[in-house]
């Protein structure tokens, strides 16, 4: 049965891929005109939103890895891992979309030696590069482990405490300032998206979404690989989750009320059905998540994290797009060479999800999850005894 299912989607991933590299290459050969529908009244299109969106990914990584490696909760180090390479992928993500979005891109370097400290964007570009050093270097001992170098794995494990401070604050400054770009447009951005709190949204719903995601890849990882992480480590993600998207979803409630913005939503615009759609796709979850038979079940928690990386999907989008189009008096709808490019970028982003978790140590080994449930059964105040074998082996 798992034959054709691959095969099939072995297809699909070609066909994303060849049309992407066709559109790559019409991008490049003849320019963002002939490859995008943007115009100077609309510079900025689906790939700054996809960007948005991408780097939000992220923010699991830098959260589970402060947990594990600074607060030393050891019992989220099987989750470590797949948030880490998450991250990861979503920050190479962002700068392949990156250069491919640049007017000139072969002049994306100028940052590293032209320094504009007042810019938002010199900012945001030092902190991506430090940033996905800092990723790589958190999940190299996975592939250290695969690769046998002790030597360099012991080494790297030394300096893991202050490399994990370091990205922690990257990311925290990066993230937030994703939200302070749209700050400077306040003519510009529709008053249902653009709130002083911006940096604040964007830093609490990239936490939401890189808890969404450990659960979207965990269930995908046991669907082709039957890896995953413990029922018991996915439920709390799920309660994480829930408080999470509460206090975001709560915040964003308080905001409108402060800048007196509820009467937008009468107004019957495209602005105020898109953002209905955003606030109803992480509503939904949100109200899920607090019933304890969702979080016994593995089906139900899918639901939810594909609800909640909806519902950021559609902020980001609506942020991007939807939310600065009424300004600029154009209509923009991406061409189908940019939707290429997007979902080649994704699609590559999975493709390497599962060549890792198929060649490196990503997930806890089967026997090392078995045992560790079996000892929360028989003695559950152990659980933070160092005779728990899930804790020395999976995490980075």
């Amino acid at each position: 049965m798992a034959k054709p299912r691959f095969g099939f989607w072995s297809v699909i991933l070609w066909i994303v891929m060849v049309l992407g590299g066709y559109s790559l290459i019409l991008r490049f050969a003849r320019g963002l005109g002939a490859s995008t529908n943007m115009t100077d009244e609309f510079p900025w299109g689906l790939w700054i939103g996809f960007k948005l969106f991408a780097v939000a990914l992220a923010g699991g990584g830098f959260t589970i890895a402060a947990v594990v490696h600074i607060f030393n909760l050891k019992r989220y180090r099987p989750v470590l891992r797949p948030m880490i390479l998450t991250a990861f992928l979503g920050y190479s993500a962002f700068i392949c979309s990156l250069i491919i979005d640049l007017g000139r891109p072969y002049r994306i370097w100028h940052p590293v030696v032209m320094w504009n400290d007042h810019s938002v964007m010199f900012e945001i570009a030092w902190c991506v590069m430090l940033y996905t050093t800092v990723l790589a270097l958190e999940f190299a001992p996975a592939v250290l482990e695969r690769l046998g170098w002790q030597r360099a794995l012991v080494w790297l494990r030394g300096v893991m405490i202050p490399v994990v401070i370091l990205g922690v604050i990257l990311s925290t400054l990066h993230q937030s300032s994703l939200g302070s770009l749209y700050l400077i447009v306040p003519g510009k951005l529709y008053p249902l998206w653009y709130s002083p709190l911006e940096p604040v949204f964007f830093f609490v719903s990239a936490l939401c979404a890189g808890l969404a995601m450990t659960v979207f890849e965990s269930w995908h990882s046991r669907k082709a690989f039957g890896k995953q992480l413990e029922q018991s480590l996915l439920t709390s993600l799920g309660r994480v989750l829930a408080v999470a998207l509460s206090f975001y979803l709560a915040l964003r409630f308080v905001d409108m009320v402060h800048r007196g913005v509820f009467h937008l939503l009468l107004l019957p615009r495209t602005e105020t059905y898109l953002f209905l759609l955003e606030i109803a796709l992480l509503l939904i979850p949100t109200l899920l998540l607090f019933q304890r038979r969702i979080h016994q079940n593995p089906t139900a928690l899918y639901f939810c994290s594909v609800l909640t990386l909806l519902g950021f999907v559609t902020n980001r989008m609506n942020v991007a797009i939807t939310g600065m189009e009424a300004s600029s008096g154009t209509y923009y709808f991406p061409k189908w060479t940019e939707l290429a490019i997007t979902l080649s970028l994704v699609a590559g982003a999975f493709a390497i999800f599962w060549l890792a978790v198929k060649y490196l140590p990503v997930f806890p080994p089967a026997h090392e999850t078995h045992l560790a449930q079996s000892a929360r059964v028989a003695a559950p105040s152990a659980a933070a005894s160092p005779a728990v074998p899930e804790l020395t082996h999976a995490g980075s």
